[in-house]
């Protein structure tokens, strides 16, 4: 199982900042020690084209990021304090899920140890999203015309907003969102399927109602490529998620999506997206269990 990871996926921010950074080499760090995943299956993705960032994003702001000019309103809106290394990690996360969707696409299954950042909008970021990785990635395999037909599963607690945005007038882009209804955020574009769950939703009703809509979905729609946003934050440890998944009812969700689009031979794509745990150390054991039901359904 390749997956794609830098060191450079670390950015410079406060340690009194709310953003997990360091979960990032944390996952490295446990996926490598504990065989999960071996050193020569991690492949260091370069940073992202501009040329490439602006198939999602406006040409102004995906060089404002890179150049150091948002504003302040900006700046507070995306929720993370700019810095060159930030702009660094965002383009090469962003290449990171580009090149875990091409190897995906090869192998059946890959993973980015990043990404997922679906708040990011054409011309702003929020909610500590810098750039929509998915939406560049899905925008630059359609282009290069290795696939027509996308489905993304966005597990995060929280309404994948700028992917439903982005993609909203893109019938062969199929946006899948399960999510905290009264949660973040407050103004919810509609994907092409939401499922707004109520607080301390738990692990069966979750469990069933997913399994119903990915049923649904495969019914009405084959994609060539599917992207699993599968963030952490429904759990009920969570600081935001206010949902009520146990870390088991977490896994048997990964494994319910994962052995749902592999058992139909389709190409599979993982992302981390969003958690916000009490502890990086929880935080990086929660994000691995995506990885080790992987590795325990031979891949």
């Amino acid at each position: 199982m390749r997956v794609s990871y830098s060191p450079g996926y670390v950015a410079d921010i406060p340690d009194s900042h709310v953003f997990p950074m360091k979960k990032f080499s944390g996952l490295h760090a446990y996926l490598t020690q504990n065989g999960i995943v071996s050193e020569s299956e991690v492949v260091e993705p370069s940073m992202v084209d501009i040329s490439n960032l602006i198939t999602a994003h406006t040409s102004r702001y995906a060089n404002a990021v890179w150049t150091g000019a948002l504003d302040r309103k900006e700046i507070r809106r995306m929720g993370l304090p700019w810095s060159k290394s930030l702009a660094i990690r965002s383009r090469l996360a962003v290449q990171g899920t580009i090149n875990a969707a091409l190897m995906a696409l090869q192998e059946g299954l890959a993973g980015n140890l990043a990404g997922g950042t679906h708040h990011s909008m054409p011309d702003h970021g929020e909610g500590f999203c810098v750039y929509n990785d998915v939406a560049v990635a899905i925008k630059v395999l359609k282009q290069s015309m290795w696939v027509n037909k996308v489905l993304v599963i966005d597990c995060d607690v929280h309404q994948g907003n700028g992917t439903a945005y982005i993609f909203r007038n893109d019938p062969d882009v199929f946006t899948f969102s399960i999510h905290g209804e009264k949660n973040y955020p407050f103004k919810k574009p509609p994907s092409d399927l939401d499922i707004g769950l109520p607080d301390k939703t738990g692990d069966s009703e979750y469990h069933q109602t997913l399994i119903d809509a990915l049923d649904h979905i495969f019914d009405q729609f084959t994609p060539d490529l599917v992207f699993y946003l599968g963030g952490i934050d429904p759990l009920e440890t969570d600081h935001f998620g206010r949902l009520a998944l146990t870390l088991k009812g977490l896994r048997e969700r990964d494994r319910i999506v994962i052995e749902t689009v592999t058992r139909r031979d389709l190409p599979l794509t993982l992302l981390l997206s969003g958690g916000y745990a009490p502890s990086v150390e929880e935080t990086v054991i929660a994000h691995a269990q995506m990885y080790e039901v992987a590795k325990e359904m031979g891949f």
